[in-house]
């Protein structure tokens, strides 16, 4: 009989992972986000999920916009109301799961790890870039909390822009960082490459590390791998 034995020609699909996997996950998911951000392989090509656990151990879902991955040592940033329901579930169990995921392209990230809040500098750098309109409403949202009609929301933006002095149109107007607005630093302990396959028989991988409080953050152990069944 001839030999049948399925082969990786007969399941083409663009890029696989390397058959060496890398040492450090962090170079390669960085790439990929960057390839998705200057391509605009979606509208939003940094968006990412946010998992937290909340009271009772339930679990708590959210779109986010990774503003940061940093390679070395190894974390994610993204920023958000300080209030909010994600931020007090993360005071309360600071073990998060990330994912990054770009359907068109068959490309997913996966992310473990525990969240520290961002330097107050760091937040302060780019709560700054901000439009002025996103920075008032920082000021006016109290996020996650009820509010009794849209008109009532609205009515919060406009007081904050007579607190704060400013006008919507201003491009110079001078709107600091409120102190219930910041960044989580998202230092990654477990992460997983996932590249798509149309035969279904995709490529995964997963990477871990130990990570030690130190300080701020976390001394971090090497990476060790292995390769997952779809």
């Amino acid at each position: 009989m001839p030999d049948s034995t399925p082969t990786d020609e007969l399941y083409p699909l663009a890029e696989r992972l390397p058959d060496e996997l890398p040492a450090d996950p962090m170079p390669m998911a960085k790439a990929w986000l960057d390839r998705a951000w200057a391509e605009r392989i979606q509208p939003n090509a940094n968006a990412m999920y946010v998992a937290t656990v909340g009271e009772g151990g339930a679990p708590s879902l959210r779109a986010v916009l990774c503003k940061e991955l940093v390679v070395d040592p190894g974390y994610v940033i993204f920023y958000t109301n300080l209030q909010s329901r994600k931020a007090r579930e993360i005071e309360a169990n600071p073990r998060v799961a990330l994912l990054l995921h770009w359907d068109s392209w068959d490309r997913q990230v996966r992310i473990e790890g525990v969240a520290v809040q961002s330097p107050a500098a760091e937040s302060d750098a780019y709560f700054a870039t901000r439009s002025v309109a996103s920075r008032i409403g920082a000021w006016a949202s109290e996020q996650s909390r009820p509010i009794g009609s849209r008109a009532a929301l609205m009515a919060r933006v406009t007081r904050a822009m007579l607190e704060l002095g400013v006008k919507l149109d201003d491009p110079e107007a001078e709107v600091p960082r409120p102190p219930t607005w910041g960044g989580f630093r998202v230092w990654a302990e477990h992460v997983e490459l996932w590249a798509g396959q149309k035969s279904r028989v995709h490529d995964r991988a997963r990477w871990s590390r130990t990570l030690t409080r130190e300080g701020d953050g976390f001394a971090c152990g090497s990476w060790s791998s292995t390769r997952l069944q779809p």
